[in-house]
């Protein structure tokens, strides 16, 4: 089994409240809680929903567990729904309206977080949608609440929840769409900017955007040379969701695909691009960025490129090295540094 989260603890202390007849648990982590929540339900329906792909390919041999990564949560008749705080507020109160369509009108909805996480204040975001509310319990750093008699949503659709926003690089300016729980959600961060600003000039090919976000990276370089093929890819459902509408808004052709770093990943390409994230939910992590710039090379073409923005204080240069022949330091300044890495082959 699986070492549990302190919010799987706290849930499974509190077990005489994790019983019903269809149950649904959202965002949930990657521990062992999903199968002792089975272990309390065998005759239910057990559904564990994630906008997070890498959380789903964990989850998914989990017995008895339906699993579904997607940027909608589907059913409607679900009478017990476990919540996991999120790290994002507008994902929360999104999740919590998608919530509202799928459950039944005696549902109960139990919400657990760390404190740091600002679990505390989801009473006041459920004010007026909940007629009761009760704090549980409390442990490990984490809480604990019950909402019931909730007011149904008639139904969820997350266009009302695209947010359009304009980029504009250089002599180049575009739509984008984002959603709630979208990197750098409704606009562009100062890294992406930078690493637009010094974009290598790849004019035919493919092009892989790893961790494409809106999907900004490949819009822009598709708006600039038309003759460019994307795949785009991300492990966030809610972000290869963006990316699509994104992309479809410019008439720029590309697919959006999930994947856990570059596990679902085939073929070579003439470009990987990327702002690589360094952060997994509330924590820094700078695996996923590590293991990517660890295995890009086995994607690229014999004369393919890697091009990556990172925050100047990491320490990508000496994966680089190790990885690839040669790599240029393409601009630097006190937050962010664009590097750019090529490969050559040895003509025998």
């Amino acid at each position: 089994m699986s070492v549990l989260t302190n919010p799987s603890l706290l849930l499974l202390r509190n077990s005489e409240a994790l019983t019903g007849k269809s149950i649904l648990v959202v965002n949930f982590v990657q521990d062992g809680f999903l199968a002792e929540l089975k272990t309390l339900n065998p005759n239910s329906m057990v559904t564990a929903f994630s906008y997070n792909h890498a959380n789903g390919e964990f989850a998914k041999n989990t017995q008895g567990v339906d699993v579904s990564v997607n940027h909608t949560i589907t059913g409607n008749d679900y009478d017990l729904v476990i919540l996991y705080y999120p790290k994002s507020k507008p994902e929360l109160l999104m999740a919590l309206d998608n919530i509202r369509a799928v459950i039944t009108s005696d549902a109960e909805l139990l919400v657990v977080g760390e404190n740091k996480s600002g679990v505390k204040s989801i009473e006041k975001q459920l004010a007026g949608k909940a007629q009761y509310s009760n704090k549980i319990d409390s442990a490990k750093h984490c809480v604990l609440y019950s909402f019931s008699q909730i007011e149904l949503n008639a139904q969820f659709d997350i266009s009302h929840y695209h947010k359009t926003f304009t980029v504009s690089i250089a002599d180049t300016s575009f739509s984008a769409i984002s959603v709630p729980g979208v990197f750098n959600h409704g606009c562009l961060d100062a890294g992406t900017k930078m690493l637009l600003e010094n974009a290598p000039s790849t004019k035919q090919g493919k092009v892989l955007d790893f961790g494409c976000g809106a999907g900004l990276i490949a819009t822009f370089l598709g708006l600039k040379n038309t003759a460019l093929e994307f795949v785009c890819s991300d492990v966030s459902a809610l972000a290869t969701y963006a990316t699509t509408q994104t992309l479809k808004l410019n008439g720029v052709t590309g697919e959006a695909i999930l994947s856990d770093g570059l596990k679902n990943i085939s073929g070579k390409f003439d470009l990987i691009v990327s702002n690589p994230p360094f952060h997994t939910g509330i924590a820094t992590d700078y695996s996923v960025a590590e293991t990517f710039l660890a295995n890009a090379k086995q994607h690229l073409t014999k004369n393919g490129k890697l091009t990556i923005v990172a925050n100047s204080f990491l320490k990508y240069p000496p994966i680089l090295e190790a990885q690839f022949e040669t790599y240029q330091t393409v601009f630097k300044n006190n937050k962010f540094a664009v590097y750019s890495s090529l490969i050559f082959y040895i003509l025998s």
